[in-house]
């Protein structure tokens, strides 16, 4: 087919679909037919059906008009309760209503559907009361201007369309949520939203003033984190992708503007509206801060913070004035005295400040923010960065605030009975996890069924990404010298890259971090260590190169061959060799490999500015590069810092984040055993318990999102309990953070439940072996075999032998009432559903008890207080009596499925005959505390075990019952200052 065919055809689709944007799908043919038109005569033969499914048969996803389609079908795909359909976005009955207005054939359907796949992932999670809507399409119409702009600018940077799209959407969940800003009642919202760390918050942010403007809010306040370093970054990223190139130079020359030594802004990469907005029939922003310069005090400028009325006599938020005046945009410091010059600043504008809508935005939320003063002590003053933004809100009556962050613990526990502070009373918004996002578990292997010792580097994250930090002593750098050498055998391969396949200079950063403790004293130490390790390295002498090959061939060659997802692997160290002299000089020829950013002009070498120049360097620092801060490139990390709380630690993951094309070669260093006081502590147990924390908190979001009877579950306020923790020493936030909420109630049908705190003292381990002896006596004598499948219920399988007896659900709440617990508080709101009875409570009628046996020479067996012979587990305690998992991951299958939680499979008979609808499933393990000492020393010689030295732990899900009555899923109490000492809530 001709070029001058697939122009035209290319034609007349873009000018038919153009058509239906601002409409809905309309039939394709009438379409192509009323274009062709005003074309040339052949131009019918391109208006057929025939004619699209004969070209997409031989097209190709990246060929121009497939990406038409994919832009277009993906905004249909994407669309909010559009009028067209009641279908749900992203699913398949959506494109099928999308393609039957469109009038295409089943054929058809299909070609287009494998070119373009239906986007199935995540939308945001939103947990708010029942609002009024205001932010429609219809509201909207007219006024969008920066909106448009910024979705413009993230297409041509390479977004796809579904990243787009799923912004849209995100963005739209936080705004309509926001109060409308041209209402004559003043209305303030305090919401949250929740990411990922280094996961594209910042782009959501701006798409939220982006819209938040083209409504109507003409002060925007972004509180930018606690250093200059923070709101430097982010006055950049809304300068260069919000704001635009006129409304910064606002007729100056080039050069005076505050970004004339910035790359990217000589290089054009700044948004550009083709003028002023004001003279295109848009309006204006003004930045009342630079990149440089944090707000000061306007003294007689103050004028720059007045607001023109073109109707004197109509207050601002009228909209003959609203939409008519320019709106000012400030980055401020989270600082007492940018904030106090801020608010004596306003308290002086004659624009009445009840008149003015203002978004706050507030970066890292829960940093500073949040008030840490003890509400137990009387007179307890608020914070000083608290205080301020209370005053702010105090003094706004038409402010929102808008908390962002990825640990979201600290503002889910402030009081939300204080209607001054900023606890999110109005909406919390979990964002989904993005595309192409590395994040904790992606250096995990979390659920993982395939044993440790069975794990290689295709199947294991951990295998794959994260390495030991094993040291003999404190001046052991073994660990530290292969570090480097891991950060320069990753620089060659970046470059053996770009010279097969990527393209001139597509790695523009390549970075290692390293941090070990926010004193600068002991940075400088550091720096003086590593500087020494890099001369000494002879990374192009024969030593150097030998350990950089055995590295390659053991470690970077074996993971880039199963994970390097099409990007170019050299085949031998020999190929990648004549890249690794290259590798070092663009590193360290400047004579300065590292950069330290810590504040300590004695040692600082070098800035870590990204914007302005390509950094291949070794970064060394603490809180600087710990929180909010992109470390662009970032490749190799060697991390030790110790914290004792989630949120801290989980901020100082800057190795998660976006590493396209990289992926495969980012490697993480880890203290797997560091001391902290008197106690050994794993940070890389540490950081796998936060993230199944994490995951939890959003999962029982999800859960709770999903309306009941046309009604929110819970409100914001509801949410604090849902908070877990999952290591004792590691709390959720700093002490000073965590409040007041008690949670009573997790109702959890069809949801695997296990609990891992047991008592430690034998008076009450034989207590519970007691209370558990009768329903062991009732275990069958016959094993029976319950089967394990491989992916997706399909395949290879496994089998496993066990023991069962059925128990009336009376009987196993006998048992749970009688046990002793090592954390009352956490298995406490397990039992509360559990004695729930009824349709509408735990919907259980009775228990299969799966007691897992094992065989073989390492097997170990015994009689537990008269029962019959026994398999036991052995398993290691963490600090303060808890273990870090129990249950098999081979044995939760069966029990899911005679639980109903997974369906049913004639691979596994005995589970599809044990099912019934109102049936749970426990599994029962007996437990040798692996350090009490050796099994055989607590095992008499007729084979029984001392009860005082036995953990009965267990692992169940409840009845799935699907057709109980819908109804809350959570009931807690929670501590409210508003209640005046009454403190139970229920859900309604």
């Amino acid at each position: 087919m001709s070029n001058t065919a697939d122009v035209l055809r290319l034609t007349l689709h873009t000018s038919a679909l153009a058509g239906m944007r601002a409409s809905r799908p309309k039939n394709l043919v009438r379409a192509l037919a009323y274009q062709a038109e005003d074309e040339v005569p052949e131009a019918a033969e391109y208006t057929t059906e025939a004619d699209f499914r004969d070209t997409l048969h031989t097209s190709h996803a990246t060929d121009q008009l497939v990406e038409l389609w994919r832009k277009q079908l993906t905004q249909w795909d994407y669309a909010d309760t559009p009028a067209w359909t009641e279908t749900e976005p992203r699913t398949d009955e959506r494109r099928t209503a999308v393609l039957t207005l469109l009038g295409l054939g089943e054929e058809t359907h299909k070609l287009l559907t494998a070119l373009v796949p239906v986007p199935k992932a995540a939308g945001p999670v939103v947990i708010a009361p029942e609002h009024t809507p205001w932010y429609t399409p219809q509201s909207q119409q007219g006024y969008s201007w920066y909106w448009p702009a910024y979705r413009r600018l993230l297409s041509d940077k390479g977004w796809p369309e579904t990243a787009v799209a799923g912004l849209d959407i995100a963005t739209d969940r936080v705004v309509e949520r926001l109060a409308d800003p041209t209402s004559d009642t003043a209305y303030q919202s305090k919401g949250l939203v929740v990411g990922y760390v280094q996961s594209g918050k910042t782009a959501n942010f701006t798409g939220v003033i982006a819209k938040a403007l083209d409504a109507g809010y003409r002060l925007v306040i972004v509180l930018g984190g606690t250093l200059n370093l923070l709101r430097a970054q982010t006055q950049r990223r809304l300068d260069m992708e919000l704001v635009g190139r006129e409304n910064i130079l606002r007729g100056a020359a080039e050069y005076e503007s505050d970004y004339a030594d910035d790359p990217a802004w000589a290089k054009g990469k700044f948004l550009s509206h083709g003028g002023l907005p004001s003279a295109l029939g848009g309006f204006d922003i003004v930045r009342m801060t630079t990149r440089r310069e944090d707000y000061n005090s306007l003294l007689q400028g103050i004028v720059a913070l007045e607001f023109e009325k073109r109707e004197p006599a109509l207050p601002l938020h009228d909209p003959r004035n609203l939409h008519r005046a320019s709106a000012r945009l400030m980055v401020v410091k989270k600082n007492k005295t940018v904030l106090t010059k801020l608010v004596k600043d306003l308290n002086k504008i004659k624009t009445p400040l009840s008149e003015i809508p203002v978004l706050i935005i507030d970066d890292e939320s829960d940093e500073a923010s949040v008030n840490t003063a003890n509400p137990a002590k009387p007179d307890a003053e608020r914070t000083a960065i608290n205080q301020k933004i209370s005053e702010l809100l105090r003094m706004l009556p038409r402010a929102q605030y808008v908390g962002y962050t990825a640990t979201p613990f600290a503002n889910v526990f402030v009081d939300p009975g204080d209607t001054e502070d900023i606890f999110p009373k109005d909406f919390i918004v979990s964002l989904p996890r993005p595309t192409g996002y590395m994040g904790v578990q992606d250096f995990h292997d979390l659920d993982s069924p395939i044993p440790p010792a069975e794990r290689s580097f295709a199947d294991s994250n951990e295998r794959a990404h994260v390495r030991d930090i094993v040291l003999d002593s404190d001046e052991d750098d073994t660990a530290l010298q292969q570090a480097l050498d891991m950060f320069v055998l990753t620089a060659a391969m970046k470059l053996y890259r770009e010279a097969n396949g990527l393209g001139d200079r597509y790695f523009q950063h390549h970075t290692m971090l390293i941090h070990e403790s926010v004193r600068t004293a002991d940075q400088r130490e550091l720096m003086g260590r590593v500087s020494q390790l890099w001369w000494h390295s002879g990374y192009t002498g024969p030593s150097g190169h030998e350990r950089l090959r055995e590295l390659f061939e053991t470690d970077l060659a074996p993971v880039s061959h199963v994970r390097a997802d099409g990007h170019a692997v050299p085949a031998t160290y020999k190929d990648l060799a004549p890249y690794i002299g290259a590798a070092a000089i663009r590193i360290g020829g400047d004579d300065q490999p590292i950069i330290v950013v810590n504040g300590d002009k004695d040692i600082e070498t070098g800035e870590a500015d990204f914007d302005k120049r390509p950094i291949w360097k070794i970064l060394i620092g603490g809180q600087k590069l710990a929180r909010g801060f992109t470390v662009e490139g970032l490749t190799v990390s060697y991390y030790r810092r110790r914290t004792n709380n989630a949120s801290t630690l989980m901020q100082m993951g800057r190795w998660f984040g976006f590493r396209k094309g990289y992926q495969d070669l980012v490697r993480l260093y880890l203290g797997r055993a560091e001391t902290m006081g008197k106690k050994e502590i794993d940070l890389y147990e540490a950081f796998e318990a936060i993230c199944q924390d994490e995951e939890t908190f959003r999962g029982e979001l999800e859960r709770y999102a999903e309306p009941v009877d046309g009604r929110p579950q819970v409100t914001p306020a509801q949410v604090p309990p849902l908070v877990s923790q999952r290591l004792p020493w590691l709390k959720p936030s700093a002490p000073n953070k965590m409040f007041n909420a008690e949670l009573v109630e997790v109702r959890s049908p069809g949801t695997w439940v296990e609990p891992t705190a047991y008592p430690t003292a034998p008076q009450e381990l034989r207590r519970n072996a007691e209370t558990w002896a009768p329903v062991l006596t009732e275990l069958g004598q016959e094993p029976v075999p319950f089967v394990h499948l491989s992916a997706n219920d399909r395949g290879n399988y496994t089998t496993y032998p066990a023991r069962t007896c059925v128990i009336p659900h009376g009987q196993l709440l006998t048992v749970m009432n009688g046990l002793v617990w090592g954390r009352p508080d956490l298995m406490g709101p397990h039992l509360r559903y559990l004695r729930d009875p009824g349709d509408t409570g735990c919907g259980t009628d009775d228990w299969v008890v799966i007691a897992p046996q094992t065989s073989g020479p390492k097997s170990v067996k015994a009689n537990i207080l008269g029962s019959d012979t026994l398999s036991l587990v052995q398993r290691s305690r963490r600090a303060r009596g808890v273990f870090n998992r129990i249950s098999g991951m081979a044995h939760r299958q069966a029990a899911e499925r005679i639980a109903g939680a997974r369906p049913l499979t004639d691979e596994d008979p005995f589970a599809s005959e044990l099912h019934r609808p109102r049936r749970g499933a426990l599994l029962l393990y007996p437990v040798i505390d692996t350090g009490l000492g050796a099994p055989s020393s607590l095992i008499t010689n007729n084979g029984q075990i001392n009860p005082g030295k036995i953990v009965l732990a267990v692992a169940f899900v409840p009845a799935t019952n699907r057709h109980a009555k819908a109804s809350p899923l959570v009931r807690f109490r929670a501590i409210n200052s508003a209640l005046e000492g009454e403190a139970v809530i229920d859900t309604p």
